[in-house]
C-alpha cells in the first residue's frame, strides 16, 4: 500500500484517480509547531518528522524495528541517533514514539554524537542517506552540498553551489541527487560523492527539482512565477521546457514522482498538494 507523509498542508480541489484517493490512516500528535519535514522509511514501517518546535521525532507507522536516526538544523549540527525499540508497541497508535519512556512517564531522546563538528557554517536545510548506508547528505544554508562517512564521522567532500539551496533529494533507484540552487539545477551521482553529472540552467529561480530517470526528465518549481517545468535531462545546459504545469499560487517548495513514475507530486506554500499525471494514455480516473 502506498503511502503519503505530510505536515500541515490541504488537499487542491483536482480530480485524483481512483488508486490515488488520499484517505486519512493516522495522524501523529506531539509537536507544537510547524513541521517543515517529514519522511518514511524505506519499508514504511517509521516516519521521521523534524519541526519548528526544535524536536524530530520518530513514529511507528506498522511496527517498531531499530533505526538509526539524522538530524540537522539551526544549530549548524549534523547529529546522529540510534533509536531503539519500544517494549510495547503497538502499531494501532501511530502518535507513540519510538523512543523510549522514563518510570515518570517522559520520553528519553536517545543519546546522540556529531558528525563533521564544526563543518557547517549555516542552518542545515536537508538530511538524506546516500545509495551507500554509511554516507549522509547535508545541504546547508551556506551553499554548500556535503557527503560525510558515518563510521569515520568525518567530511567525505564538500561542493559550492551558485545559490540558495531549495530543494535535496534522491531519485526513486537513488541514482542522481538532485538539488536546486538559485536559477541552476544541479544533478549528482548518487553512488560517488561529490560527482557533478549535470548542471541545467534555469530561465527564472527554482526551490524544487526532482529527476524521472526513465523518461530522462526532471521537473522544477518556482519562486516567483508559480509553475511547474517538464525538462529534457539529457539536454544542453541552456534549453527550452518541454511541458508547463499552472495550477499553484505561491512558491513549488517541493517535488516528487510516484514509486511506478506515472504521477508526480507537488507542494507549495499555497497550502495545497497537486498530483500530475506523468504518462501517455489512461491511468487511474484520468482517460486521456
Amino acid at each position: 500500500m502506498a503511502q503519503l507523509v505530510t505536515g500541515e498542508v490541504g488537499l487542491s480541489n483536482v480530480l485524483y484517480p481512483r488508486s490515488l484517493i488520499l484517505e486519512r490512516i493516522g495522524t501523529f500528535l506531539g509537536h507544537k509547531g510547524a513541521c517543515w519535514q517529514a519522511r518514511l522509511s524505506p519499508d514504511g514501517n517509521l516516519a521521521a518528522t523534524a519541526s519548528a518546535d526544535f524536536t524530530a521525532k520518530v513514529w511507528d507507522t506498522h511496527t517498531a524495528r531499530p533505526q538509526v536516526l539524522a538530524t540537522g538544523g539551526f544549530d549548524k549540527k549534523l547529529m546522529i541517533y540510534e533509536i531503539g525499540s519500544p517494549a510495547n508497541s503497538n502499531a494501532s497508535t501511530p502518535e507513540q514514539s519510538t523512543f523510549e519512556k522514563s518510570p515518570n512517564g517522559h520520553i528519553q531522546a536517545p543519546t546522540g554524537y556529531e558528525i563533521g563538528a564544526g563543518t557547517h557554517q549555516g542552518a542545515i536545510k536537508s538530511v538524506l542517506w546516500g545509495q551507500e548506508v554509511n554516507i549522509l547528505i547535508t545541504a546547508c544554508e551556506d551553499k554548500h552540498i556535503r557527503w560525510f562517512d558515518i563510521r569515520s564521522r568525518n567530511l567525505i567532500t564538500q561542493v559550492r553551489l551558485d545559490g540558495a539551496i531549495g530543494s535535496c533529494e534522491l531519485s526513486n533507484t537513488l541514482s542522481i541527487l538532485s538539488v536546486a540552487a538559485g536559477n541552476k539545477a544541479y544533478f549528482f551521482s548518487g553512488a560517488t560523492p561529490g560527482q557533478l553529472l549535470n548542471c541545467a540552467t534555469q530561465p527564472t529561480e527554482i526551490v524544487s527539482v526532482a529527476v524521472h530517470e526513465g523518461e530522462r526528465k526532471y521537473v522544477t518549481g518556482g519562486k516567483q512565477d508559480t509553475w511547474i517545468r517538464v525538462w529534457d535531462l539529457d539536454g544542453d545546459e541552456q534549453q527550452k521546457e518541454l511541458d508547463v504545469w499552472k495550477g499553484h499560487h505561491g512558491p513549488i517548495w517541493s517535488l516528487g514522482f510516484s514509486p511506478d513514475g506515472k504521477v508526480c507530486a507537488s507542494g507549495s506554500e499555497d497550502g495545497t498538494v497537486k498530483l500530475w499525471k506523468f504518462c501517455e494514455g489512461p491511468y487511474g480516473l484520468w482517460r486521456s
